[in-house]
Parts: C-alpha cells; sequence; structure tokens
C-alpha cells in the first residue's frame, strides 16, 4: 500500500514538473512554443532567444519587438551571410506571421536578440520577457536558457510548419 501511494505521488511529481517544463503560450490565434536561449559567457553584450510562432487565424500579425527585465533592450534582428561575412541586423516594423504559418526564430536566421543583459545567462535558468504583436499586443512569456551552444530537446517546430519570416 505504501509503495503504491510512494509510485503514485512519484508520478504525480514527475507530470507537474515535465509540466512546469514545457511553457507553450497562446495570444488570440497566435500559439508560441515555449521560448528558449542559450547561456552566455560573463560581460556578453547580447544575447540571442529562440521561440517558433504559428498563427492559426485567418489574419497576418507581426511580431514588432519586446521588453524584459533582463535586457536593456529586446529587439528582433535577422542574420544574412554576404560574401561569405556573417552579418546581423536589427529587423525594422518587425517580422510578419501570415495566416496559417509559423515564423522560427533560431539559431543563424531571424531571431529575438536581448541587448546589454543585466547579468549572464545561466544554463538552467529562466527569465521573463514580454513578447510586443501588431494586433495580439504584449504577451508575457518565460525563456528557459540551455547550455552555450545546446538546442532544446523538445522540437520548435509545430507540426512541421515550415519557417515564414517575411518583412
Amino acid at each position: 500500500m505504501i509503495l503504491v501511494k510512494a509510485l503514485t505521488l512519484g508520478l504525480v511529481l514527475t507530470a507537474a514538473a515535465q509540466g512546469a517544463l514545457a511553457h507553450d503560450y497562446t495570444a488570440g490565434p497566435l500559439a508560441i512554443a515555449p521560448p528558449w536561449a542559450r547561456a552566455t559567457p560573463p560581460g556578453a553584450p547580447v544575447a540571442g532567444g529562440y521561440v517558433t510562432i504559428t498563427n492559426t487565424g485567418t489574419e497576418s500579425d507581426r511580431l514588432l519587438g519586446g521588453s524584459s527585465g533582463a535586457a536593456e533592450a529586446v529587439e528582433i534582428h535577422e542574420s544574412t551571410m554576404t560574401d561569405g561575412v556573417a552579418r546581423m541586423r536589427p529587423v525594422e516594423n518587425g517580422v510578419a506571421i501570415a495566416p496559417g504559418e509559423a515564423l522560427e526564430l533560431q539559431p543563424g536566421a531571424a531571431h529575438i536578440m536581448f541587448v546589454d543583459p543585466a547579468e549572464p545567462l545561466k544554463d538552467g535558468g529562466r527569465f521573463s520577457a514580454t513578447l510586443t504583436f501588431e494586433k495580439a499586443g504584449d504577451v508575457a512569456v518565460e525563456f528557459a536558457i540551455v547550455p552555450m551552444g545546446a538546442t532544446p530537446e523538445a522540437p520548435q517546430n509545430h507540426e512541421g510548419h515550415g519557417a515564414a519570416a517575411s518583412q
């Protein structure tokens, strides 16, 4: 009897812990997969944030930027390669998310840039941020921090939707 109760309690706690690790968000027709960021070394002037946002609605929306107490500024950036040189720049007017499409913000592509982090991002930690959308408004989210160079174990694309980064 005690063993059954202990096993039941263990299963409940495991399920609760898994639920605590998976933070999907919604804002109207937007489905926001768990946001994540990579750990940074001390003194890093920027940190990257990544997420997949799926628009299940019938109208486009636009990710404009955001805010966070963890950084001086939160911007949407794009990475491009020109003549073998990688360049990164802020995206003016945000990034569109067309109806039925997914926007994949990921390393080496469009991403969220946390400018002048308040402190280094540490593996296993979390920090709060607000994503700002043109139509859906402000959405409070929490970024999970993974080791430098890593990606989360869970796939970041919802059911195989492709990237839809357009300006």
